[in-house]
């Protein structure tokens, strides 16, 4: 089963409804935006090829799209090879790093909604087969990581997308069609990665300092890869970007499926 973050990190499903429907702006809405740097090192995992992608339509509600709309064929070879890719690179830049760049290893924290839940999961088989160690050995399911809420258009063909994206360029709060404002998905994803910044910190300096006494290894950073999908990941690259919200997402180079992308706080 696969494990399941803490309750500090997960929305109330309450709290999570009124963040996909409120038309305001949140109070903090990137919490990247004035961050000085971050300890571990951040990538983007859109998910590959679902059976809704296939059909051309939305899939957006947490109630069909955490049982349906799994991957293709497509999609299933797609996550295996990004993670076999990643996995080698991993390897690869292990061998040749200097000591203060080594890594503890992978932390993986996946959007609950099928298609990038099939995703992480092959992904990660990739790294296991590699022998890479995996934060908690598995996959974590994370709800702040769902794909953006898109109303009423949910269901319907995936070109009515255009219609939500040409008002959030000029107004990233708004909620026509009763659409998650693409400002809420980025408070939320950026609150997301400052406390998995800070929790795996926490972690990596509690074992640093049972083994200082006996000269163990320094602290070591994470890789931590965040599944998900295009719209929600874009919105979250504008956070490292520090860009003060989300209306230029858009503008963003097109995320494919099952690309991975590193996330660099500018």
């Amino acid at each position: 089963k696969h494990q399941q973050l803490s309750s500090l990190l997960l929305l109330l499903p309450t709290a999570a409804r009124a963040l996909s429907t409120s038309s305001s702006s949140p109070a903090i809405i990137n919490h990247l935006l004035h961050r000085p740097h971050l300890t571990h090192s951040y990538y983007a995992l859109r998910h590959g090829q679902s059976l809704a992608n296939v059909a051309k339509i939305i899939s957006s509600d947490p109630q069909i799209s955490t049982v349906q709309h799994g991957l293709s064929k497509v999609g299933q070879e797609q996550a295996t090879l990004a993670g076999s890719s990643f996995a080698k690179q991993y390897l690869n830049d292990a061998s040749s790093s200097s000591k203060n760049d080594n890594y503890k290893g992978v932390a993986i924290f996946s959007s609950d909604f099928t298609r990038a839940r099939e995703t992480a999961t092959l992904f990660t088989s990739q790294l296991h087969n590699q022998q890479i160690p995996i934060y908690t050995n598995d996959i974590v399911l994370e709800t702040r990581l769902r794909e953006r809420y898109f109303g009423e258009l949910n269901g319907g063909p995936d070109d009515q997308y255009q219609k939500v994206w040409d008002v959030d360029c000029t107004n990233p709060n708004h909620d026509e069609f009763g659409v998650e404002a693409a400002n809420c998905v980025l408070e939320r994803t950026t609150r997301l990665v400052t406390e998995l910044d800070e929790l795996l910190s926490s972690l990596s300096t509690t074992a640093a300092s049972t083994t200082s006494s006996s000269g163990g290894e320094e602290e070591q950073k994470w890789k931590v890869v965040l599944v998900a999908h295009g719209d929600v990941l874009q919105i979250m690259q504008t956070g490292f970007l520090r860009h003060e919200d989300a209306a230029r997402h858009r503008s963003l180079e097109h995320l494919e499926t099952a690309t991975i992308r590193e996330l660099i706080l500018n």
